[in-house]
């Protein structure tokens, strides 16, 4: 009876030396006295006890791992830069399971290599850049990057799924001197934008200006000589009268001094009745009435010759 049970101790603790149960999302490496032997998928497994060894345990799930490091430009400046790294096995392939598994002594040599090359090349491509330039280019240091380790991560059995780039700071000091480049910046922008404002403001009030003028100038030059000719119609009317009226009278063999003697009488009666108190000296005098007298008679024999 004791044997029986020392065998079925036996018997189980063998089953259980045997099982190997794998999670999903992970693959077991299986070594025989240190040697590759085989791979185990996800689920139950056995292996042969005391012989067989499950070396490592492998997850072929995406991982992610965030970085922290600096880099110096070209010109001498800190930059700091945060980032996020995801990366998973490159494949179930047994090749590519054996190169996770036997390229490195552990997952921390990995990291450690992982993450230091990812900074030498993101330093490396910095180097080469000024600092005015680098916050421009994230999207050309990330291509760099990946360009740079896909080739080696395959190698390793990992692919490279993203990286990212969450966060490009420079000092203090440094920061200080961009936010004052770019307030000196703004300020230029908009002392510019108001000088072409006020610019174009004076240029529209001066052609404003300029078109009333001129339109002013045209009005008082076609007043003017709408003034001139209606004065020249007048004088030109009152001359015609005037000849006639002395025709008339000389016909009837009156003196035609009266005519200018009566246009005098009314001169003055004009003159008092709208006059502000000015002082008007007029020459009544025979010898001036005649003489204009004689001029609208010549005027006259003028208009009559022309006509």
């Amino acid at each position: 009876m004791i044997t029986l049970s020392i065998l079925f101790f036996l018997l189980v603790v063998l089953v259980f030396l045997s099982v190997v149960i794998v999670q999903q999302g992970t693959v077991a490496v299986i070594t025989i006295f240190g040697k590759y032997a085989r791979v185990m998928g996800p689920g139950l497994n056995f292996k042969i006890p005391f012989i067989e060894t499950v070396y490592r345990r492998i997850s072929i799930q995406n991982r992610s791992v965030e970085l922290a490091f600096q880099a110096i430009t070209a010109d001498q400046a800190n930059v700091n830069f945060k980032a996020m790294l995801v990366y998973s096995v490159l494949n179930q392939g047994e090749e590519t399971i054996k190169n996770v598994a036997f390229k490195f002594i552990d997952e921390a040599s990995f990291m450690q290599a992982l993450t230091r090359t990812i900074e030498g090349s993101i330093r490396s491509f910095v180097a080469t850049k000024r600092q005015s330039e680098i916050l421009a280019l994230r999207s050309e240091i990330i291509e760099h990057v990946k360009s740079q380790l896909d080739t080696l991560l395959e190698s390793w059995g990992y692919h490279l799924t993203d990286l990212q780039l969450n966060d490009i700071a420079f000092d203090e000091v440094i920061m200080r001197s961009m936010a004052q480049v770019v307030a000196s910046s703004n300020l230029r922008a908009a002392a510019e934008n108001e000088g072409q404002a006020l610019l174009i403001t004076k240029t529209k009030a001066a052609e404003a200006e300029g078109n009333a003028i001129k339109i002013s100038a045209e009005a008082e030059k076609t007043a003017s000589q709408l003034r001139g000719q209606g004065v020249a119609l007048f004088r030109e009317e009152v001359a015609k009268g005037m000849a006639e009226s002395a025709k008339v009278m000389n016909e009837a063999n009156l003196d035609a001094s009266l005519i200018l003697f009566s246009i005098w009488t009314e001169a003055i009666k004009h003159f008092a009745e709208n006059g502000k108190g000015n002082v008007i000296f007029l020459d009544g005098s025979t010898e001036s009435m005649e003489k204009n007298m004689q001029q609208l008679m010549a005027l006259q024999k003028l208009n009559t010759v022309g006509n």
